[in-house]
């Protein structure tokens, strides 16, 4: 019976955690129309999942289906009306390498990139945000919901594209 409690109990919190993990519809319409929010990605989804789960299988406690987990890992998308913050891990084919690890993924700072926002009929945004000052210009298309919850597809020149599921929220406030 104690066992029974206790995954009741876990399952409460892990339902409790994905609920707060969304923002309402008058929050996600406000922050979206402001161009201030951040887009946290919980999921990547590499377009050529054959090679990904060929590699993960190999590995120890290896997931499967292409659907790569990145709780815990802190990649987002950080919008503003005058920047863009992107940090986020890279899987699949990429068809020139750095040397630098830094340069791995998507980590990089925009200034100069165009914003385009189209309301759905049927409720949430479609974003198209291509950025002109990063090295391979790179495309995303962000669909969000009512409810926060969104897809961010991204296209580079040098890479394989590749797909993210997560949340929006608010941007952290400064206490400076």
């Amino acid at each position: 019976m104690k066992l029974i409690q206790k995954l009741g109990l876990i399952a409460l919190s892990v339902l409790a955690f994905n609920a707060s993990a969304q923002t309402d519809k008058a929050t996600t319409s406000r922050i979206v129309d402001d161009k201030n929010y951040v887009f946290v990605a919980t999921n990547a989804m590499p377009l050529n999942s054959t090679d990904i789960n060929n590699i993960l299988n190999k590995m120890p406690g290896g997931n499967n289906g292409g659907n790569i987990s990145l709780t815990g890992g802190n990649y987002d998308v950080a919008v503003s009306s005058d920047s863009l913050v992107v940090y986020l891990p890279y899987y699949g084919r990429a068809y020139s390498v750095s040397m630098n690890n830094d340069d791995n993924g998507y980590r990089f700072k925009s200034k100069k990139f165009t914003y385009e926002t189209k309301k759905r009929k049927k409720g949430g945004w479609d974003i198209q945000i291509s950025t002109q000052d990063v090295r391979n210009n790179v495309r995303m298309t962000l669909n969000i919901s009512e409810n926060g919850y969104g897809t961010l597809s991204v296209i580079s020149n040098d890479k394989q594209s590749i797909s993210y599921n997560g949340y929006l929220s608010e941007p952290k406030k400064d206490k400076s």
